[in-house]
């Protein structure tokens, strides 16, 4: 269904591949109903691990596990070469970067707090650094056996609360307000999870075994994925007055208040892969 409805846009920022937005979202129950995935305490829950492209809001991949799953052993399983992955400290290695580099999947991922730099040298700057950035250097990440094979590049800067934001990547050919500006991209797939927990009922599960679950799961990111074809298709063609947002697509066509336009677009003018 994804690469149905999936169609290539421009690339954005300027950058060579697209960004690919890695991460997963978590569903809680009570231990008692989900005994085949039990987590610390009195909990039980499963865990969605996804791939969203920037900018698209269009699904990649989405695998399933139980909620007890790290999310970096499941991270090869979602992401893809052809794109520029975007994650967390949860799935940061410095073995698994020395990876990255040779297999040339390029990555912005961010390093925990505590990550030591062995032998750091600045990069070359024309301008000194405004706004929230520090530090633009390269190093070896970690030390002794966890020490990288390869040299990275780290940007440092700030976040709104003042506290550092470590990223590792590389990517080498854009100034350190780029890198910046393509972590931040991350925050579209916390909208997405929020979204799809507000809109598709996810958080309530009606059944009790996996293949129940699952299927719930399923059934709404398939309702998602058709969603985002019916609006990237329709807004692409109504007149420019007509044309919405996702969010306002999706609340106008619960209500079946959407205008005369995507009516018409939607009676007349759809046609399916």
């Amino acid at each position: 269904m994804i690469r149905c409805c999936n169609r290539s846009t421009r690339r954005h920022l300027g950058i060579p591949k697209a960004l690919l937005l890695v991460d997963s979202t978590k569903i809680t129950v009570g231990k008692e109903r989900l005994p085949w995935a039990p987590l610390k305490g009195e909990r039980a829950g499963i865990k969605l691990h996804v791939s969203l492209v920037a900018d698209e809001g269009r699904l990649h991949k989405v695998i399933e596990t139980t909620g007890n799953s790290h999310d970096f052993k499941s991270s090869p399983d979602v992401i893809d070469k052809r794109f520029i992955v975007v994650a967390d400290r949860a799935y940061g290695s410095h073995k698994r970067f020395d990876d990255y580099l040779e297999q040339r999947q390029s990555f912005v991922i961010r390093l925990r707090d505590n990550t030591h730099f062995q032998d750091p040298l600045p990069r070359e700057r024309f301008e000194p650094f405004t706004g929230t950035l520090e530090r633009d250097f390269t190093c070896q990440l970690g030390k002794n056996a966890r020490l990288s094979k390869h040299r990275f590049r780290v940007v440092i800067l700030k976040d709104p609360q003042g506290n550092p934001v470590i990223l590792a990547t590389n990517l080498h050919w854009h100034s350190a307000e780029r890198i910046a500006e393509i972590y931040k991209k991350r925050w579209q797939i916390e909208v997405f999870f929020r979204w799809i927990k507000q809109h598709l009922n996810i958080p309530t599960l009606f059944g009790t075994t996996p293949n129940a679950v699952y299927g719930q799961l399923y059934t709404a990111l398939l309702l998602y994925v058709l969603l985002k074809f019916l609006f990237d298709e329709g807004n692409a063609v109504v007149h420019w007055s007509a044309k919405l947002t996702f969010t306002d697509f999706d609340r106008l066509f619960t209500l079946r208040r959407l205008p005369v336009e995507w009516d018409a677009f939607l009676l007349n003018d759809l046609t399916f892969p």
